[in-house]
């Protein structure tokens, strides 16, 4: 991106060091595995200061602005799949946050510094088996009782839940309004009454451990609070906000990989005494691929220097949001064609890519979610009835 400075390089070439030598000579074993072992590639990337670039200097982060997150999760790109990248997000860009933000002195010492350590790891506990998007409509709740809270509920489609030291997760904390009973509270993971229940399945990102997890009479002290009881549902609105962003930016390296790889194996691939990359259909398809990842990547780039500078970002990040998973849709799909039967292949990159990349419009806010966001914004949004 233009806003790069050799800082930033820099950054970026500690990730892909970490990336080359760490990660991806393993991604294929870890893919058949259905799990990365996310502790130990964690500590790597917390040594080398990773996990924390923009998060407070006194509890271990770099704090440096946002445009050096965006350096790393760019160079992130070259992992060889979306499931650890997913699982390193949730890390420091959707369970974190809001403690970095709001938390306690005494709850960043206990949580945040081990968390961009890589001694601890996180997941972000919003979704339930009948609220994903929907998230005012969550019903676990937390009771006070004495010092502590008790809470009772579940969550679902939880990424890093198996291997989770503490979940940052959103309860109910009150009987008011659905948007102001909400609060965020750092649960530990091993604390008794938390079930890992069961260990989910997916069509891609298979790398990435994802579980359903019960709470049943689960005790937690109430200093464990994220900033103020009741103030829930806004921290995530924002937190959800840079999951959003991160998510525009991951999209980037594998969306321009895709394209890559299938002029590659389209240029060597014969096919009636030609390469198919020969054929018309073929090579103005991909141009056209990849005057829409420009395009997009100039969006993503103006989103991120309005974030950097402390600009209102929702209706922008909400339309990056939109594109980046449509644009995963039809930039894997229309690649996978031009492979043919290795397309189909679980060995071929690109398959991976279509697979993986169809989370895209689903998770973080799914696509119609996103474009209610926007109509609201741009005053199209039909008015509600009182």
């Amino acid at each position: 991106m233009d806003i790069y400075t050799d800082s930033h390089r820099e950054i970026q070439r500690t990730m892909r060091k970490i990336v080359k030598n760490d990660i991806n000579p393993y991604v294929d074993q870890w893919e058949k595995e259905r799990i990365f072992p996310a502790h130990e590639v964690f500590k790597k990337l917390g040594n080398a200061g990773l996990l924390g670039i923009q998060k407070p200097e006194k509890f271990g982060g770099m704090g440096l602005d946002y445009t050096y997150n965006v350096a790393a999760v760019e160079a992130m790109g070259d992992i060889n799949c979306a499931g650890i990248p997913m699982a390193i997000g949730v890390q420091t860009d959707m369970a974190t946050p809001a403690l970095a933000q709001y938390g306690s002195d005494e709850l960043c010492e206990e949580f945040l510094r081990p968390a961009i350590a890589g001694d601890k790891v996180a997941c972000i506990g919003v979704s339930e088996p009948h609220a994903g998007s929907d998230v005012a409509n969550i019903k676990s709740y937390a009771r006070k009782d004495g010092d502590d809270y008790i809470i009772n509920g579940s969550k679902m489609w939880i990424t890093n839940s198996f291997q989770a030291d503490f979940m940052t997760m959103l309860v109910n904390t009150g009987d008011s309004d659905k948007h102001s009973n909400k609060s965020l509270v750092i649960v530990p993971m091993d604390t008794p009454g938390v079930i890992r229940a069961k260990k989910l399945e997916k069509i891609g990102n298979r790398s990435s451990d994802t579980g359903q997890i019960f709470f049943e009479d689960v005790r937690i002290p109430q200093r464990h609070l994220i900033g103020q009881e009741g103030a829930g549902f806004i921290y995530q609105m924002k937190q959800f906000e840079e999951e959003r962003l991160w998510a525009a930016v991951s999209t980037l390296p594998g969306l321009q990989a895709c394209i890559d790889e299938t002029v590659a194996y389209a240029r060597e691939r014969q096919v009636f005494g030609k390469s198919i990359l020969d054929n018309q259909v073929v090579h103005y398809r991909l141009a056209e691929l990849q005057i829409e990842v420009e395009m997009y990547r100039a969006l993503v780039e103006k989103c991120v220097a309005q974030y950097a500078a402390g600009e209102n970002i929702t209706k922008l990040v909400s339309m990056v949001k939109v594109k980046s998973g449509r644009l995963l849709r039809e930039v894997t799909d229309s690649c996978l064609q031009y492979w043919g039967g290795m397309g189909y292949m679980d060995e071929t990159p690109v398959s991976r890519r279509w697979r993986d990349g169809r989370l895209a419009s689903i998770g973080g806010g799914a696509d119609e979610v996103m474009l209610g966001v926007i109509c609201k914004m741009l005053g199209t949004a039909p008015s509600r009835k009182k």
